[in-house]
């Protein structure tokens, strides 16, 4: 150990007196300190201008500052790392052969492995020098960002110097192969960019998915630079280092031995092997530890959802990916075998995998038109075609790189399984205790199911005796769940959107009170904006539903308050005559801006939404009565006013005009929720002054966020599931604008020019010597 110690010291003595490693070290201080000064001048100048010309309360997206500035530099520090390596290593042994040093060591009483390690050691401690430069970038962002996430520090730093070792291990062995630096340089540069890209190669193969898949770097860093740290990240950062140490071991002892070609080529294979079964056998699932080091767990998925999986530990969960070649959705590849590991197992299921290791993962392929449930369009771009001529010809066109005898025809997927309700999409079939539900992908570029979706499906699989139903009133020209157009409220309940309450676990139907009854197994009655009024029968039995504590959402619109306000009489509120108007240099003055009060954000966390933009809105006034009545969204204030009769949108803006019933107030309310106790029980409804704001027009996230927490709190949170989140806490800056400039002056200019000088005056005297 005492050799190797020295030989280490002698390789840092040599680092420190060469020119190469002061210039890298130098230009990497320098690559780094911009990617931290700049962006941090730019955000202490913004929200100075926040804070003093808008709102003194105004704070950053909690978590933010840190995630945002340090995984800048990260991703910057790794980025460079492909050119300071291979400087810093394409001499460790090259350079002893061309001096003739090697043949020195090698007749010394020092082993070839102590010789390698020592070197090896020499370099990594250099490469401290690197950790030291986003170590001292770290403290100066402790003292910058207020109640920073110093986990994201610690998990970066690990990650960070993990890599390097890596890396380093690889230019030792690049070095032992050539006696020419620049060409051991290349062999780093190859090499490296061998090992980013096989994970993406062979993945259609079941025999070798995996091991390629291990000895990819993709998102090794990446997933510690976020904050989270897994075991099988460790062991593989671990494992290449020493197959490479090895390998130079090997190399350099073959050279001393007059052995067959064999032996070493044994020797290498051996190493290898040893190496892909610790990496595979570590990257195993139920092997695999997990360590979140932010301070709001953000890697790790909520409570609520981790209870469902915990529950699950009795008995099995089976995921059975259906993936359909003539799906009309252009992300059906990201279902294919070459996709498993990079995208659909990583990307979806590796943070349920941490806390149930054991699901059991089966995958099938088919093709299917039904133009009955799906779009015929295939039939159009092949006319004549049978549906298993159009799939091979799509097959052959494609180019997917998959054997099309892997899918089945449509006889076939039909006998396993009817996917035709489901529209023939990719979805996934959750099976538990004989029970199955559909966990569906999506028609957005994320493609995957979130936490939400997820949370709803296992919750349903568990208890499907919470599992509620929601009907949409028709009869009197409602707003349609089944109708496209800018009215229509299709994507409430259309299953490729997510943000649909069908996604979120609730199931949805129509129902016509003229001429059926209230099902008893309703959870949740809706109310659209009907256009005509409601006859005596309809009215009758809405009354007798409320009476008995039945749970509503009544949604109205300006122009039609004649409709509703005679029902909604009984609940204590009314309808505003006329209109709210917003005038807005932008906007017409229809589209008014609600706000969410307090009482909004305690629906769920999914209604946790600062406000959005609310159409064609009228005012909701309550009386005393039997219900607690609590605003839910509110108009800004003394921006907006209640316009009696008809308002005109498409010329001037309209002027208020007290003589004509115009109305002003400072604030309005647009949406109200009504609870009381009946019968043990608490009844809840809500109502809105505008439909719009929820129409296939006007359904923005916020706006789906706000009825998708709407309908959580009137199904007690069961569905859609509440998921709780840790609060994040660094939302603001403890530097000023101009502080900023000058240190970011200090640390581009100042600092890297004193390293300069340092190493300059090192470089000196070490030559005067």
């Amino acid at each position: 150990m005492r050799l190797i110690l020295t030989i280490a010291k002698n390789e840092l003595r040599y680092l420190f007196y060469s020119p190469i490693a002061w210039c890298a070290l130098i230009v990497f201080f320098i690559f780094n300190t911009i990617a931290y000064a700049s962006p941090l001048h730019q955000m202490a100048n913004y929200q100075e201008i926040m804070i003093n010309n808008s709102n003194p309360a105004w704070h950053w997206h909690p978590g933010f500052l840190t995630s945002r500035l340090f995984e800048r530099v990260y991703q910057n520090a790794v980025s460079y790392l492909y050119l300071f390596i291979p400087l810093l290593t394409m001499g460790l042994i090259s350079r002893e052969r061309k001096s003739g040093t090697m043949r020195l060591l090698s007749s010394s009483p020092a082993a070839i492995r102590q010789i390698v390690l020592g070197k090896y050691l020499g370099m990594i401690l250099y490469l401290l020098m690197l950790v030291a430069v986003i170590c001292l970038l770290m403290i100066i962002g402790a003292f910058n960002i207020r109640d920073e996430d110093r986990g994201l520090f610690i998990s970066g730093i690990l990650g960070f110097y993990l890599l390097v070792c890596a890396y380093s291990s690889i230019g030792l062995l690049m070095s032992a192969l050539s006696t020419h630096s620049i060409i051991a340089a290349l062999g780093v540069f190859i090499t490296l960019f061998l090992l980013d890209k096989i994970g993406l190669l062979w993945q259609k193969y079941d025999l070798i998915r995996d091991l390629t898949w291990f000895l990819s770097l993709q998102n090794r860093t990446q997933k510690m630079m976020l904050g989270l740290v897994e075991t099988r990240d460790i062991v593989y950062f671990l494992v290449i280092a020493a197959m490479f140490v090895c390998f130079t071991i090997i190399k350099l002892r073959s050279e001393r031995e007059s052995k067959p070609w064999y032996i070493p080529f044994g020797r290498y294979m051996l190493v290898m092997m040893i190496a892909l079964m610790a990496g595979y056998t570590s990257s195993r699932p139920i092997l695999n530890g997990y360590w979140d080091t932010t301070a709001p767990e953000s890697n790790t998925i909520p409570i609520e959802l981790r209870n469902m999986l915990k529950k699950m530990e009795d008995s099995s969960l089976e995921v059975t990916l259906y993936t359909n070649l003539l799906s009309t959705t252009s992300r059906v590849p990201r279902g294919f075998p070459q996709a498993r590991n990079p995208d659909y197992l990583t990307q979806l299921w590796d943070p349920i995998l941490r806390f149930k290791p054991d699901i059991q993962f089966n995958y099938e392929y088919f093709y299917d038109i039904d133009p009955a449930t799906a779009d015929s369009s295939w039939f159009h771009k092949y006319p004549g075609k049978s549906v298993d001529e159009i799939a091979a010809r799509v097959a052959e066109r494609e180019k997917l790189d998959i054997d099309f005898k892997l899918f089945k025809s449509p006889a076939a997927i039909r006998k396993l399984i009817d996917l035709r309700p489901e529209g023939n999409r990719m979805v996934m079939q959750l099976k538990y205790k004989g029970r199955t539900e559909f966990l569906r992908t999506l028609d957005d570029p994320t493609c995957w199911p979130d936490l939400y979706i997820i949370a709803s499906v296992l919750k349903r699989l568990q208890e499907p005796e919470k599992i509620s139903k929601v009907y949409f009133l028709n009869g009197e020209l409602e707003r349609d769940i089944r109708k496209m157009g800018e009215r229509g409220f299709f994507k409430l309940a259309d299953k490729s959107v997510r943000g649909s309450i069908v996604n979120m676990g609730l199931d949805v139907d129509t129902l016509n009170l003229n001429i059926q009854n209230i099902p008893k197994d309703m959870a949740t009655l809706v109310l659209p904006d009907p256009v005509m009024e409601l006859s005596t029968v309809v009215q009758e039995k809405i009354r007798n539903y409320l009476d008995d504590g039945g749970r509503m959402i009544i949604l109205g619109k300006p122009g039609k308050q004649y409709v509703l306000n005679p029902l909604l009489r009984q609940l204590g509120v009314q309808l505003l005559d006329g209109q709210l108007v917003q005038p807005t240099y932008d906007e017409t003055p229809d589209k008014v801006v609600a706000l969410t009060t307090a009482e909004a954000r305690n629906l769920s966390f999914e209604a946790a939404v600062p406000g959005f933009g609310m159409p064609t809105v009228t005012g909701i006034t309550q009386q005393p009565g039997a219900y607690t009545i609590r605003p839910l969204l509110l108009t800004q204030q003394g921006r907006t006013w209640l316009k009696a009769g008809d308002l005109v949108v498409d010329s001037t803006l309209p002027q208020f005009n007290p003589r004509a019933g115009d109305r002003m107030q400072d604030t309005f309310t647009t949406a109200v929720r009504l609870t009381r106790n009946i019968r043990q029980k608490e009844q809840r409804i809500v109502v809105c002054g505008s439909a719009d704001f929820l129409s296939n027009l006007r359904l923005g996230e916020s706006n789906l966020r706000f009825a998708r927490g709407a309908h959580s709190w009137l199904t007690d949170n069961h569905f859609p599931v509440r998921l709780s989140k840790k609060e994040e806490e660094d939302i603001l800056l403890d530097i000023s604008e101009k502080a900023a400039k000058i240190q970011k002056t200090i640390l581009i200019w100042v600092l890297p020019g004193i390293l300069l000088l340092t190493g300059s005056i090192i470089l000196i005297r070490r030559k005067r010597k």
